[in-house]
């Protein structure tokens, strides 16, 4: 083909897809917010991979369901058909003229990703990375990131604010540089040698005010939702706010800055216990009748210490402490003080062939007794998850839980939980959620409602009402008293 009848078929716009494009990191996360470009960005991106490398560039594309790769599937032809690229549609698979190859594929279950393992990859691309609940099948994946031609590879990652996996998209892209484009570094030894290697990561932000694409009536469309919230965290990419929080009522109001707790009010401890997942521990204390001094009602929960075992930039992985190291951690942050009592998971009551995790805790000094952790309610009664909702609230625009500033880990991952999608009334369990079973504990030793008001006039009471009409019955102002 003659130079003067070459047609462009696409190419980057200026701003964060010319710099995804250009980006030596070799772990990037794209986008942020909706609108941005993100998925002709990474087709683009193989598009000048393949490019350049020829058959040695080999490239993979996943997202977490089959049925999300049809729409990706059909903006790639429109940029890879015209160049001479042809897709098998059996196996997925692009395959350009001069050799490179791209397939697409989807990881619905976690385990999936152990398929891939001995397969090599100069790139791989996540798309919308917030919908793995956990970022392991994604880690695994990088271990297939490797070229015996001297290639060099990368992982790139798109996503929004929002999805099961909000949590440890935002803590290990967001949290680190909000404004993105500054390289988040690790260090890593060598086992063998005590060669350091330092690795990077990157966040490159994309909003819809960098597709020219895209415009006023897009941002209208996006606003039709009538949620501002919603709006707000697609348009803004804003991290800070979770449409379809578990624990929506959560807010400001629930955090407080610490102060010395009197002694004469009730304190006890509660934990999740945990290995290779995060283990969390609360201290807490029950307002006495002097808590109005320190802005707390009395009878509220008051969290006002942690210890979260959290692997130091990989959320939701635990530190693997034993059991006799945990108590003596617990007896340092406890000394000086007095607990009416402890409490634990009942699984860790559990016997197999040796003596418990709470046997062990006894044998270190440390007393637990067994949690009541119920969930959900059953014949009228509150679940556990009823029970924190119902602190969190409170009554009197006076929540009955409050948290000391000082206990980030609760405050990180609890307003961002997610339903379960097949149950929910539940909380998804693939989450980073110990800080909350660990609260639900906590709060079920000390159980507490607010009062109901006088019946509705068909006679109904919260028992017999579904769960969004008495959640609603509850909330209105004039709901008075406790029980």
């Amino acid at each position: 083909m003659a130079p003067d009848s070459l047609i462009t078929v696409w190419s980057p716009q200026a701003g964060p897809q010319t710099a995804l494009l250009t980006c030596p990191i070799p772990e990037i996360f794209y986008g942020g917010a909706r609108g941005g470009g993100k998925t002709d960005g990474v087709l683009g991106e193989f598009a000048s991979h393949a490019a350049e490398y020829g058959a040695n560039a080999i490239g993979l594309m996943v997202r977490r369901q089959r049925t999300e790769l049809v729409e990706t599937i059909e903006r790639s032809k429109l940029i890879y058909g015209p160049i001479g690229a042809t897709f098998n549609e059996a196996s997925k698979m692009w395959t350009f003229p001069n050799g490179a190859r791209l397939r697409f594929a989807y990881l619905e279950r976690d385990q999936d990703a152990n398929g891939y393992q001995g397969h090599s990859y100069t790139r791989v691309y996540i798309e919308e990375a917030g919908n793995f609940p956990l970022p392991t099948p994604i880690l695994k994946l990088m271990g297939t990131l490797r070229s015996g031609a001297g290639v060099p590879c990368k992982m790139i990652l798109t996503g929004n604010p929002g999805g099961p996996g909000h949590q440890w998209v935002k803590a290990r892209y967001i949290d680190p540089c909000r404004t993105g484009y500054k390289p988040i570094e690790d260090v890593f030894t060598n086992p063998w040698t005590g060669e350091k290697v330092t690795k990077a990561r990157v966040f490159i932000p994309s909003y819809v005010t960098d597709n020219k694409y895209l415009g006023a009536e897009y941002v209208a469309t996006l606003q039709q939702t009538g949620n501002d919230n919603l709006v707000k965290a697609w348009l803004m990419g804003d991290w800070d706010i979770v449409e379809g929080a578990f624990f929506d009522s959560w807010s400001h109001r629930n955090i407080i800055r610490p102060f010395e707790v009197p002694g004469e009010w009730l304190k006890f401890r509660a934990m999740d216990w945990g290995y290779s997942a995060p283990f969390s521990i609360g201290w807490y204390a029950v307002a006495g009748d002097d808590g109005p001094d320190y802005g707390l009602p009395r009878g509220a929960l008051l969290r006002y210490r942690e210890w979260y075992g959290i692997k130091p930039g990989q959320p939701n992985v635990g530190i693997r402490l034993t059991t006799e190291e945990l108590a003596e951690g617990i007896k340092e942050r406890s000394r000086g003080e007095r607990y009416a009592y402890s409490i634990i998971d009942p699984a860790a009551f559990a016997e197999s062939g040796g003596p418990s995790i709470a046997e062990r805790f006894a044998r270190s000094k440390v007393e637990f007794r067994r949690a009541d952790n119920r969930r959900l309610g059953a014949r009228g009664a509150m679940g556990g998850w009823d029970m924190v909702r119902a602190r969190i609230i409170g009554e009197d625009g006076q929540p009955m839980l409050r948290v000391f500033s000082t206990c980030t880990e609760l405050i990180r991952t609890l307003p961002v939980l997610q339903h379960d999608p097949d149950r929910p009334e539940d909380l998804d369990t693939r989450q980073e959620d110990h800080a909350a079973d660990e609260l639900r504990y906590a709060v079920m030793s000390r159980p507490w409602v607010p009062k109901a008001k006088p019946k509705p006039e068909d006679g109904r009471t919260i028992h017999n009402m579904t769960m969004d009409e008495a959640w609603k019955h509850l909330r209105e102002p004039s709901r008075a008293g406790r029980i």
